[in-house]
């Protein structure tokens, strides 16, 4: 296993990265379909079919979720991973054609470089095209191409986020996570309680640790709502119903809560989608299964700084996790 969301049966991963700037788009395919759900924790989201995974509503199955970078620009790529979805003919039947179901998410990198460069539909369906079962590439590419952390005392303290993956298997059951970490407040270390990555010093040498710059008084810097925003998909092979999934996601979050501080913000949109596969053909109790998916999001997190690298954009330096140390 190479400890990635596509250890789970049935998924694949496909990333864009813009060359012209900071930016991309990253999908997670369900080519079979996927049983999905979704929470959305963070006060300032930019979504797409959200209320479509309400457990109390119809459609179950989705074929992809879509997450980008350009905030709500952003949210154009799952219309590109729909036409990709039906020239292939997957999608939810419908008299004599096929719906894709794409749920989506976006963060903000509107931040460096030409902000006209944003994903569209021809960057969604480029990342459908380029998705497979391989463990995917994690920090500066796809939704973390722009993605940064610990903007939260300014930007000119911030550093490098990015996308990270993760996966566990207890009892043949496998769930995996992918998240791309676009946060205000610092990356932790759950294991440890360190900081990895996040607001800096002010002559930017050393890390800052937020919480406790805050708990001595430290005022934050205003920014805007909705421009930072950690989001990501949380899989399994497991057999679960529609309900089971939406609980998944809501359990998710909590690996947000043990890896990022503060997480789930005011000017964060954080959110989490699941998909259930059910390839393993089995059920598993929901306590494992939550514990497991809790777990995953806090060390895909985690990836998701350790695999950054630094940026110099517009003349600005903004180091990574491993320029500092």
């Amino acid at each position: 296993m190479h400890s990635s969301i596509t250890d789970v049966a049935g998924i694949e991963v496909g990333h864009f990265s813009d060359t012209r700037r900071h930016t991309g788009c990253t999908v997670v395919l369900a080519r079979g379909g996927a049983v999905g759900g979704v929470d959305v924790r963070g006060a300032a989201p930019g979504t797409r079919e959200t209320d479509l995974l309400d457990p109390t509503n119809t459609v179950d199955r989705v074929h992809a979720v879509m997450l980008a970078g350009g905030s709500a620009w952003g949210l154009d790529a799952a219309g590109g991973a729909m036409r990709w979805l039906g020239e292939h003919g997957i999608g939810l039947p419908v008299g004599r054609t096929h719906v894709p179901i794409v749920p989506a998410a976006v963060l903000f990198d509107l931040y460096l470089g030409d902000l006209s460069v944003r994903p569209d539909a021809d960057a969604g369906y480029a990342a459908c095209a380029a998705a497979s079962a391989d463990a995917p590439a994690e920090g500066n590419v796809g939704a973390g191409s722009g993605a940064l952390v610990g903007k939260i005392f300014g930007m000119e303290r911030a550093m490098k986020g990015g996308i990270g993956t993760a996966s566990v298997r207890v009892r043949g059951i496998t769930v995996g996570a992918l998240v791309a970490c676009n946060a205000l407040g610092d990356v932790i270390d759950p294991a440890t309680g360190r900081v990895l990555a996040g607001a800096r010093t002010a002559d930017g040498s050393a890390l800052l640790d937020a919480r406790r710059a805050m708990l001595d008084g430290e005022v934050p810097t205003r920014v805007a709502p909705g421009s930072n925003t950690s989001i990501g998909v949380i899989a399994t092979d497991a057999v679960l119903t529609k309900a089971e999934a939406s609980r998944l996601a809501t359990v998710g979050h909590d690996g947000f809560a043990r890896s990022i501080n503060p997480a789930h913000t005011p000017l964060d949109g954080d959110a989490l989608f699941a998909l259930a596969t059910g390839r393993a053909g089995t059920a598993i109790d929901m306590m494992t299964l939550c514990t497991l998916a809790a777990e995953v999001v806090a060390l895909a997190t985690v990836r998701a700084v350790t695999q950054a690298r630094g940026i110099e954009a517009d003349g600005v330096r903004i180091p990574a996790a491993r320029d500092l140390p």
